[in-house]
């Protein structure tokens, strides 16, 4: 088959690689139905993250089981699953505690920017739908295998609860769908940082009542403006750098709750001012898996469309366009279909 491989910065390329086949009994391989580029591809994309050798890409996915190993018993041939970006066993102290991305067998799920995927450890990794779903439900469960997951994730890490003021930082789609999840656990107040019109738009249609355009000190005294010096119940940081990361804890009231869920490059924070800020600090990699049968539930009974996070669908060959214009900002997210 021919999948996405990165071999080094700006360089994305649609090659031959072998097509993936059971090598424990614990696999499953799926045919795609879609897959898509994820905000945090763009940071070995850009450089920002090493590349030493040619990289398969991709770790968001959904489509249907073609074969399992001999000791899978969740999911059979032609169920429709949907996984997270990383494998895990789902029994072991760490995810019955919740927390799969940290289970003590994970294993990273990558190359899903290609027809076919293996996945390993199936049974507590992919959740399956009710059935076969209908084409148009296909983006919005895809966005749960990361996005949605990640933006759920960053809510509930936030203890968002209905009649709170809740700030989310960061405009990608997981600040878009973290707007949506602090609306679906009834935040009263949700005001979405961002500088984008199309952006602003989505974030305003998912439940954001007020807009902040600036950054940095400024969006600090701006969300102060607007709580009457408090500040935010609830900061969701969806972005990974050192400006947002500082700009959520500083908007946030002294006893609140920040979450950080964008994959971290150069944050470092000081122990004096983290101190004497009280604030509640939570985050990490998205456990997906925990909430996947809640976020498929939500999708299915048409409550909420995460999909149209994906602004930009291409086919699979073309790949490369939807980093670059994902990279210039032309396009929230790119949906690719195999």
């Amino acid at each position: 088959m021919r999948a996405t491989v990165l071999h080094k910065p700006g360089d994305i390329r649609f090659e031959e690689r072998a097509d993936p086949k059971i090598l424990t009994p614990t696999d499953a391989v799926i045919r795609l139905s879609a897959t898509c580029v994820c905000g945090s591809d763009l940071w070995p994309y850009r450089g920002v993250q090493a590349v030493t050798e040619p990289t398969p890409m991709g770790h968001e996915y959904c489509g249907i089981v073609e074969e399992v190993g001999s000791a899978v018993t969740s999911v059979k041939p032609g169920q429709f699953v949907i996984g997270s970006f990383f494998a895990s066993d789902n029994t072991c102290p760490h995810c019955k505690a919740g927390y799969q991305t940290s289970c003590q067998h994970r294993e990273q799920v990558g190359g899903a920017q290609a027809p076919r995927l293996r996945v390993p450890l199936a049974d507590g990794t992919l959740v399956a739908t009710p059935e076969v779903p209908p084409a148009d439900l296909v983006p919005s469960l895809l966005a749960a295998s990361d996005v949605f997951g990640t933006g759920w994730f960053a809510a509930d890490a936030a203890n968002v609860k209905p009649g709170m003021t809740v700030a989310v930082v960061g405009d990608g789609a997981v600040g878009l769908l973290a707007v949506l999840s602090a609306k679906q656990m009834g935040a009263e107040r949700i005001i979405a940082m961002s500088r984008h019109t199309s952006r602003q738009k989505l974030a305003l249609e998912y439940g954001a009542t007020d807009i902040v355009t600036e950054r940095g000190d400024e969006g600090v005294a701006r969300i102060k403006d607007l709580t009457r010096g408090v500040g935010a119940d609830a900061v969701l940081e969806c972005v990974g750098t050192q400006e947002s990361m500082l700009q959520a804890i500083g908007a946030t009231r002294p006893g609140g709750f920040v979450s950080y869920v964008g994959v971290p490059h150069g944050v470092t924070l000081e122990g004096q001012n983290l101190f004497f800020s009280h604030v509640h600090l939570h985050g990490g990699p998205a456990p997906v898996r925990r909430f996947l049968p809640k976020l498929i539930e939500l999708v299915w009974s048409r409550k909420v469309d995460p999909g149209k996070v994906f602004d930009l669908t291409l086919p699979l060959e073309q790949v490369a366009e939807g980093y670059r214009a994902m990279d210039e900002r032309r396009a929230i997210k790119a949906l690719l279909r195999p």
